[in-house]
């Protein structure tokens, strides 16, 4: 196959995670590898970045800064959950890489962005111009398919398992089997992270807390609910429980949802209130409601090195299989089949993601549908280990900005 030589560009989009820009930071560093790459560009805030032409020289970025790239949470490029729809919109957006000869494109984000790429690249095929679009998988949630997880999970669940295991030894020292303390997390349709707090138990201490972990996967019932939190206070002191947003009755309708947003789609929250009501009202214990929210993504001091360096490596791989002739495949992580864990990199196909969601699967649920089994602690134990080492300064996380220095305009403003 010709080499094909021109520019690079890197798109983040959806909710950030810790471990976001440690793929950024792998296909940069990768990417200046290959002499077919002439310049790396940035699209600032995604698509809508690419849509207003608002792109940043990323090979201008010092070393040090793209360095520190592998610590710093959040999406340093912006992000956005803009999702093209109207033809006019990726005209505009190959129009934008035809000015800026972007003949690779990163995209980090999650199903809807990897369904964004894709199309661009279907457009550009129908012009018969030569790009290559790899995806790069960015979900805490880890319910992309194709994947063994995704990068930012191993370090939402390593923040998880931490903070319910120090709420549980606050509340050891109040609780007289009268005190229940109830975790909300993110998940949306998947209890991926809520099976994660089970990370907190030692091993052979069922008695640990989570005490209680409610999933998605699993039809809530109240009556059920009560009974097993009266279970639970007549042995342990307090009873702490962990609760998917997505948690949904016996319908399939959310039991709690806070609002929909312009698309739409449900905004999860509330949940905890919900479960607060039933045990005040029908369990008559005390009840405190901790939630989570975008602290499970963004606590940079909390996150696994196995994590970083997986999403460090999956930028990598990125690059290495467009320069290679792949295109339209979105990276995977292919756990290995030995005792000890390893991980490699694959693809997968774009057109698989749409539409997928990948769930917890049942056999790894417990049938008192309130507590996970080997199987989970196997699979997620391995995704936590090691720590990310964080710079302090004066006491606090040190981390890096972006200069942004901008590409220059060449094309007419975008108009919506």
């Amino acid at each position: 196959m010709a080499e094909l030589v021109g520019n690079v560009l890197i798109g983040q989009s959806g909710g950030p995670s810790v471990v976001n820009n440690a793929s950024v930071a792998g296909v940069v560093s990768e990417a200046l590898n290959h002499g077919c790459v002439e310049e790396v560009y940035g699209a600032l805030n995604g698509v809508a970045g690419i849509l207003h032409e608002d792109l940043i020289d990323l090979a201008a970025e010092s070393q040090q800064t793209i360095r520190g790239l592998r610590h710093t949470p959040g999406a340093a490029l912006g992000s956005c959950r803009t999702k093209l729809k109207k033809q006019q919109d990726f005209e505009r957006a190959l129009e934008v890489f035809k000015a800026h000869n972007i003949r690779y494109y990163f995209h980090i984000g999650d199903g809807d962005a990897q369904e964004n790429a894709a199309k661009i690249s279907e457009l550009a095929q129908a012009q018969n111009y030569d790009l290559r679009v790899i995806g790069i998988p960015k979900t805490i949630d880890n319910d992309l398919p194709g994947t063994d997880h995704c990068p930012g999970y191993g370090s939402a669940v390593k923040y998880i398992a931490t903070t319910v295991k120090e709420l549980a030894v606050d509340a050891d020292a109040a609780g007289a089997h009268d005190l229940v303390t109830i975790v909300e997390v993110m998940g949306r349709n998947t209890g991926w992270l809520a099976a994660g707090a089970s990370l907190a138990k030692r091993r052979d201490h069922p008695g640990d807390a989570p005490h209680l972990v409610y999933l998605p996967e699993v039809t809530f019932a109240g009556d059920k609910f009560a009974d097993d939190v009266r279970r639970v206070l007549k042995k342990e002191k307090h009873c702490v429980i962990v609760v998917g947003e997505g948690l949904v009755d016996k319908d399939g309708n959310y039991v709690a949802v806070e609002t929909s947003d312009a698309a739409g789609a449900a905004q999860f929250g509330g949940v905890g209130e919900f479960l607060k009501e039933i045990v005040e009202t029908q369990v008559g214990a005390k009840v405190r409601v901790a939630r989570l929210g975008i602290a499970q993504r963004a606590a940079a001091h909390l996150a696994s090195k196995v994590d970083a360096d997986e999403a460090f490596l999956a930028g990598q791989a990125a690059v290495k299989a467009a320069v290679s002739g792949e295109s339209d495949k979105m990276v995977t992580l292919v756990r290995g089949d030995g005792d000890h864990y390893t991980c490699e990199t694959g693809l997968t196909s774009l057109a698989e993601l749409a539409g997928n969601v990948k769930k917890l699967p049942r056999e790894w649920i417990n049938e008192d549908g309130v507590s996970l089994n080997f199987q989970f602690y196997r699979y997620a134990t391995p995704l936590i280990q090691g720590e990310v080492v964080v710079p302090f300064d004066n006491g606090v996380p040190s981390f890096v900005r972006l200069a942004k220095e901008s590409v220059d305009k060449t094309l007419p403003g975008y108009e919506a």
